[in-house]
C-alpha cells in the first residue's frame, strides 16, 4: 500500500510581555526557582485573576497576521486536570470560544521542489489561535545529579502562552519544518516572542497519522488535506528544536507504516521523542475534550473586543492592524523590488528579522556617503551573507552579537568603492575588524594598506616581474593564455595585493604586446 502522512501541529508561544497573563508577577527568564510567584498564579484560595491587555493585543497582531477571523467576543475556560507543575489542578485556557479561528500560513519551499517532492508554495490552515496560562516546570536533576524525585519551579507559572493550531494539511516531515520555521519568522517579525526554543519560549506538539491511499500523489494530498479521510492519530510530545520535529515525525511515520503493514492497529496515545535514542515512546492513552471538563471561568467575564462609549466605536482589533509590523514575506519581495537582490539573497537577509533590519541599516549608512543604491545593495548582501554570516554561524552567534556593526561594514564598503583598498585586502581587514572591533579606515592606516594606483609605479613592478619570469612570457605569446594569470599573481604577490587589480591588467597586457 502506498501511506499518506497527515500530521496537524499544535504550538504554543510564550508571549514577552513583562508580567504574567493574570497575576503582575514578572516573566524574566532565569531567575531562582520560585521567585517570580504570587498567591495569584499559584492558585491560592480566595484570589482573582486579572487579564493582561498587553497578551491580548499580541495574541490579535497574531492571529492577523495569520489571517484569521478575530472573534469579537471569547470566553476563557477551566481546563481541568492533574499534574504535578499545575498548581491550581486547572489551566485557564479557552475552548468553545476561542479568540480567532479559520485562517492559514503560507509556507515557500526554499529547496527543489521536484527533488524534496514538496510544493513550491502551500497554505496551511489555521484552525485556531487561543491564549492560555503556561505551567510550571519539573525539574528531575540538578547540574549534572539525576534526582529519584522531581522538583517543581512554579515561576513559569501564568506565563502567556498563545496556541496555534494547524489543519492537518501537512504531508510530511519536511513540510512540518518549513511551516515551524515559517511560522517563528512571522512571530519573531510580530515581536510578540523571542521563539527561544532552549529557554522554552516555543514548543510544539505533532499530530500524526497515515492514510492507505492509492498512489496519485495529487488524489492523496487532496483527501488528506480535506479532512474527510484520517488515520488513528498520535501526539508526539518533547520536540524542542526543527531538527527533533523532522526526526521525531519521521520515526513516527515509519513506525505506524510498520504497524499497519503487519497486521497491527494504531492506538490513540501521547508518545514521547526520545532525542538520544532516535525513537517515540508510549507516555500515556490519548486524552478526549471530555476528560479535561471544560467549563466557563467563572472569574473572568467574557472577553470583548469592540465597545461602544457614547455612540463612539473604539475597535481594538482595527487598531492593531493598522500597527502592524511588516512581514518577512512582505519584506523579501520589498527587498527583491526595491534593493534589486535575488530571491536567494532576499530570503537569506529577511530570515530572521535583525539581520534584515542590519542589513538595511548598512545600506542606509552608505547612502548617505553618496553611493547609489544600486551599487551598493547587492554588495552589501554578499558581505553579509558569506563573510559575516560565515563567521557568526562557525561561532554560533546571532547577528545582534556581531562585533562589526552597520557602520563599520559601510564604511569597509566604502573604502573599495571608492578605490582606496582592492577586494582582497578587504578580506583581510575584515578579518581584522572581527577579531578587534576597529573601524576599516584605522586598520588600512595603521598597517598601511591603501591600494596601489599609481601607474607608473605599478608599470615599474611589471617590468622587473616580466624580467623574473621570462619562462612564462614565453609560454603566453606561445598561445597559452593562461599564462597570464601567472604574471598577474606575480604582480600582486610583490605589492602584497595593493595593486589596483584593473589597471595591473591593463598595464601587462601593454607591456606583453611590446616586448
Amino acid at each position: 500500500m502506498n501511506y499518506q502522512p497527515v500530521i496537524g501541529l499544535e504550538v504554543h508561544c510564550q508571549l514577552k510581555t513583562k508580567s504574567k497573563l493574570f497575576c503582575a508577577c514578572s516573566t524574566e527568564f532565569g531567575l531562582p526557582a520560585n521567585s517570580n510567584i504570587c498567591p495569584v498564579c499559584t492558585g491560592q484560595p480566595g484570589v482573582l485573576p486579572v487579564l493582561n491587555k498587553k497578551a491580548v493585543e499580541y495574541a490579535i497582531r497574531t492571529a492577523i497576521a495569520l489571517n484569521c477571523k478575530t472573534a469579537q467576543q471569547s470566553i476563557f475556560a477551566r481546563k481541568n486536570y492533574f499534574y504535578p507543575d499545575l498548581p491550581k489542578n486547572y489551566q485557564i485556557s479557552q475552548y468553545e470560544m476561542p479568540l480567532a479561528e479559520d485562517g492559514y500560513l503560507e509556507i515557500l519551499n526554499a529547496e527543489n521542489a521536484e527533488i524534496s517532492r514538496i510544493p513550491r508554495k502551500k497554505r496551511i490552515g489555521i484552525q485556531r489561535v487561543h491564549l492560555e496560562e503556561d505551567a510550571g516546570k519539573l525539574l528531575h536533576a540538578v547540574g549534572s545529579q539525576e534526582l529519584d524525585y522531581s522538583l517543581v519551579d512554579f515561576n513559569r507559572t501564568g506565563i502567556p502562552l498563545l496556541e496555534i493550531v494547524s489543519a492537518p494539511e501537512i504531508n510530511s516531515p519536511e513540510e512540518a519544518y518549513f511551516y515551524l520555521q515559517t511560522l517563528k519568522m512571522n512571530l519573531q517579525y510580530l515581536d510578540v516572542s523571542d521563539c527561544d526554543m532552549e529557554k522554552g519560549s516555543l514548543r510544539c506538539d505533532g499530530n500524526v497519522s497515515v492514510v492507505a491511499e492509492p498512489s496519485n500523489l495529487e488524489l492523496e494530498r487532496k483527501v488528506a488535506g480535506s479532512g474527510k479521510k484520517l488515520g488513528v492519530k498520535t501526539e508526539i510530545k518533547n520536540m524542542n528544536s526543527f531538527k527533533a520535529l523532522k526526526e521525531a515525525l519521521s520515526y513516527e511515520i515509519n513506525r505506524q507504516i510498520e504497524v499497519l503493514e503487519s497486521g497491527g492497529k494504531i492506538v490513540q496515545e501521547t508518545r514521547l521523542w526520545d532525542a538520544d535514542r532516535g525513537i517515540t515512546q508510549s507516555m500515556r492513552s490519548k486524552e478526549y475534550a471530555h476528560d479535561y471538563r471544560y467549563f466557563p471561568e467563572p472569574d473572568l467575564v467574557p472577553l470583548i473586543l469592540s465597545i461602544d462609549h457614547d455612540l463612539r466605536e473604539e475597535n481594538f482589533v482595527a487598531e492593531i492592524k493598522k500597527n502592524l509590523p511588516e512581514l518577512p514575506a512582505q519584506r523579501k519581495e520589498r527587498f527583491i523590488k526595491e534593493y534589486q537582490l535575488s530571491e536567494y539573497d532576499a530570503g537569506v537577509v529577511t530570515a530572521e528579522k535583525k539581520l534584515a533590519d542590519y542589513y538595511e541599516d548598512t545600506v542606509k549608512k552608505l547612502q548617505v556617503t553618496g553611493f547609489k543604491l544600486q551599487i551598493v545593495a547587492k554588495t552589501i548582501a554578499n558581505w553579509i551573507t558569506t563573510e559575516l554570516l560565515g563567521k557568526l554561524n562557525a561561532e554560533k552567534k546571532a547577528i545582534i552579537d556581531s562585533p562589526i556593526k552597520p557602520e563599520d561594514l559601510a564604511g569597509l564598503i566604502k573604502l573599495i568603492q571608492e578605490g582606496t583598498i582592492s577586494g582582497k585586502i578587504a578580506k583581510t581587514v575584515f578579518e581584522e575588524m572581527y577579531n578587534t572591533g576597529k573601524k576599516a579606515e584605522k586598520i588600512v592606516q595603521e598597517k598601511g594598506l591603501v591600494q596601489l594606483t599609481d601607474e607608473k609605479e605599478i608599470a615599474k613592478i611589471i617590468e622587473g616581474v616580466l624580467r623574473e619570469n621570462e619562462t612564462i612570457v614565453r609560454e603566453y605569446k606561445a598561445g597559452k593564455e593562461r599564462a597570464l594569470g601567472a604574471l598577474v599573481g606575480a604582480v600582486m604577490k610583490k605589492t602584497q595585493g595593493r595593486a589596483n587589480p584593473q589597471l595591473v591588467n591593463k598595464i601587462l597586457e601593454e607591456k606583453l604586446r611590446s616586448c
